[in-house]
């Protein structure tokens, strides 16, 4: 699947990504995830969004583990991605995080990926859910 049109995508090489891609993070689950990579966006209307995407071998989708999940992603975006956004540029209004069993490239579709994804809204030092 391709983005939408109309959705403009500023794919940025942010060092942040570069440098984190080694470090182990413990999930609350018990997964260990590392950062895969950071995009910012423009979706047509939605304003600037942070998207931090997050590899974790192991993971496996279905709803059994939905709500392990929901945790593991809001925990992602209240000690991952706020911590991180001064060092990245100007404050987002919506940070998305996702979290998949294998590395895959952003906007293109592949059945054997297991990927998650939930955005939120960074206030203060919490991160609010938004549905899609």
């Amino acid at each position: 699947m391709r983005l939408a049109a109309g959705t403009a995508l500023v794919l940025l090489a942010l060092p942040l990504a570069a440098a984190a891609q080694e470090e182990v993070l413990r999930l609350p689950s018990g997964l260990e995830a590392r950062v895969h990579e950071v995009l910012t966006d423009r979706p047509a209307g939605g304003g600037l969004t942070y998207r931090f995407r997050f590899v974790a071998e192991g993971f496996e989708g279905g709803e059994a583990g939905l709500e392990r999940v929901m945790e593991d992603l809001e925990w992602l975006c209240v000690t991952y991605a706020l911590p991180r956004l001064s060092n990245i540029g100007p404050r987002p209004g919506r940070v998305v995080i996702s979290l998949a069993d294998r590395p895959s490239e952003f906007g293109v579709y592949d059945p054997a990926v297991i990927q998650v994804f939930e955005a939120y809204r960074p206030d203060g030092d919490t991160c609010i859910w938004e549905m899609f």
